[in-house]
């Protein structure tokens, strides 16, 4: 199986970080878009693990723009879990229980530079939660290209600020990215029909929110 696997995945890695590396000399705003949508694909997947590799590859020779790619990697990041986190925060009616349990441990998934923090809102609502963090991970990607934003470390979150470049502006742009994607799942779950009063309830069939089921009165 990892021969069959494994080699088409590691060519299609080659081919992207290629694709990347031939970016980062055309327009830095574009390839932080980039950058931003594939860390947010997939939390934590191939495509995630493609960007990451490529920004951390940079560091062997570190120079300003591979310092920038870094920055926007790990940025773009932090996005997914911090936006859902501030979502269920906002508008947890429109989250379940579970959900907003794993939106508190969100909050410290996401300051740690763990995109995994978001898989179990996508994997419980893939076709509101990815697009969301796409978008959000996209503006952060982008502004922290534009702010010229640097990080010398290839981990840690917001535990690295001293080695961070521009560090408001970079926390500004983590910012701009989360309000976007929470804003966005909002929006998206609120149109789906997926109301407050539902979204309460617990997987458990036939029982709401703090209700027990009903049981048919013996005779």
């Amino acid at each position: 199986m990892f021969l069959v696997v494994g080699k088409p995945i590691a060519e299609l890695q080659k081919a992207l970080t290629d694709w990347l590396s031939g970016l980062s000399g055309t327009n830095a705003i574009i390839l932080g878009v980039v950058l931003g949508l594939m860390m947010c694909f997939d939390l934590g997947g191939p495509l995630n693990k493609v960007a990451y590799a490529f920004a951390v590859g940079g560091l062997a020779n570190p120079n300003d723009g591979s310092l920038k790619v870094m920055a926007a990697v790990m940025a773009a990041g932090m996005v997914p879990p911090l936006a859902m986190a501030l979502a269920t925060v906002v508008r947890g009616g429109l989250f379940t229980r579970t959900e907003r349990e794993n939106g508190k441990a969100a909050w410290v998934l996401c300051s740690s530079f763990i995109t995994e923090g978001a898989i179990p809102f996508a994997a419980a609502d893939p076709l509101r939660v990815i697009p969301s963090a796409m978008a959000g991970g996209a503006v952060t990607g982008a502004l922290s290209m534009l702010f010229e934003c640097t990080l010398r470390a290839p981990h840690g979150g917001i535990f690295v600020l001293p080695l961070i470049g521009n560090p408001v502006l970079y926390l500004i742009a983590i910012l701009a990215g989360t309000a976007v994607s929470a804003a966005l799942v909002i929006l998206l779950k609120g149109m789906g029909g997926r109301g407050e009063k539902d979204a309460d309830q617990d997987a458990t069939p036939g029982t709401e929110s703090g209700t027990a089921p009903k049981v048919p009165a013996t005779v």
